[in-house]
């Protein structure tokens, strides 16, 4: 029933979707700019902001914060939440995920502990029945907790790694980092070669059998085009059924765009010789590739069927097949294209972020120059 929208300029704005009416304005939600907002029921949500902290809301009070959390040290990007257990997950630049506990909250904050930390963290996602965690990195790698326990805190070098691989190869994850220059100002494309010590990486990368709680995979995920030149995966979301994840990727010299999608491949390994990869390539379409330098979010349909994807001044609706099918109705043998179902253009300035309405036939994009839309497609 409400729409929020995080701003470069410190605001957090708040719509009402179906008639677009402005709602309220919190115009010193944070001391820097927002960068993301995550609902955790029906009236609380959290926000994080490149001033360090995440602050929590209530829309029945929008005229001060319920609490302001500190504890990260660089710029926060990502909230995820686990409503089972009520814990509030984010993580941010400075390579830190923190965990905090939403049940003892006072006015003060809420008790909290660093659970993971990896350098040139990029995302953080939790998969939706909270069973796997997922990071990506600004060089290209993709890391996941198998079996996950949020109540556990463990230094990266104590993780069971059960597999470190590229989704196409054995190559080991100590020799692929990227060297190229990083624009200024952009966390992309910088040298992640001593992500892992090789020591924690040589038995264990080949166990067999089952997954040990918060064992460690790391991956570095095919990139159509991408011919091992390297790749910054700049967004990352997961599919509401929890079947796959869907990645931004753009190439080191910041040249292609892709958006990927990766089937999750469970069961046991087909050669015990060798570390099994979790995820398998499916579909992947090249993108505009305009605005070089900002991170595009793009997202799943509640359904799981569709894919909003910023593209240029505007957006596209993908699926992967021309009758938006399942994914698990219509999964290649090799990687496919994704079919463009249809496009939808009503900005001036590049656009940087899409989301579906949960409820409603809706979806949201907002650009650059501050201007959100509201689309209502008619196929």
């Amino acid at each position: 029933s409400v729409l929020t929208v995080a701003c470069e300029q410190t605001e957090v704005l708040l719509f009402d979707p179906i008639s677009s009416k402005h709602i309220k304005t919190l115009s010193e939600a944070h001391e820097d700019c927002v960068n993301n907002i995550r609902f955790l029921d029906n009236r609380l949500f959290a926000t994080c902001s490149d001033d360090t902290t995440i602050a929590l809301w209530d829309l029945r009070k929008l005229n001060t914060k319920v609490c302001t959390l500190h504890g990260h040290t660089s710029w926060v990007k990502n909230i995820e939440y686990d409503t089972n257990t009520r814990l509030l997950v984010t993580s941010g630049f400075d390579g830190n995920v923190i965990i905090w506990d939403t049940n003892r909250c006072t006015e003060d904050g809420c008790p909290h502990k660093k659970f993971f930390h990896t350098r040139f963290l990029m995302r953080m996602r939790l998969t939706p029945d909270c069973s796997k965690m997922l990071i990506s990195t600004s060089s290209g790698y993709l890391l996941i907790l198998h079996d996950l326990d949020l109540n556990k805190s463990l230094e990266v070098g104590s993780y069971p790694i059960l597999r470190a691989r590229r989704t196409t190869s054995s190559s080991d994850i100590t020799s692929s980092g990227s060297s190229a220059p990083q624009p200024a100002g952009s966390p992309c494309h910088q040298n992640d070669s001593v992500l892992l010590s090789e020591k924690h990486m040589s038995r264990s990368s080949q166990r067999e059998g089952g997954s040990p709680r918060n064992s460690l995979e790391v991956l570095t995920p095919e990139v159509p085009g991408e011919r091992d030149r390297g790749n910054c995966i700049t967004s990352l979301q997961l599919h509401p059924k929890g079947w796959a994840t869907l990645l931004r990727c753009s190439s080191n010299t910041d040249d292609q765009e892709w958006t990927c999608v990766y089937e999750f491949q469970e069961g046991a390994p087909v050669r015990p010789v060798s570390p099994r990869c979790s995820l398998r390539l499916t579909h992947c379409i090249e993108e505009a590739n305009v605005g070089r330098g900002y991170i595009k979010e793009l997202c799943f349909s509640p359904d799981g069927r569709m894919i909003s994807s910023p593209h240029g001044f505007g957006i596209r609706l993908l699926g992967f097949d021309a009758r938006c099918s399942e994914l698990v109705d219509c999964l290649p043998k090799e990687a496919s294209p994704l079919k463009e179902i249809r496009s939808l253009y009503s900005h001036n300035d590049v656009v940087l972020t899409t989301k579906f309405s949960p409820m409603h036939c809706q979806i949201a994009s907002g650009c650059l120059s501050g201007r959100v839309s509201l689309y209502q497609p008619k196929f």
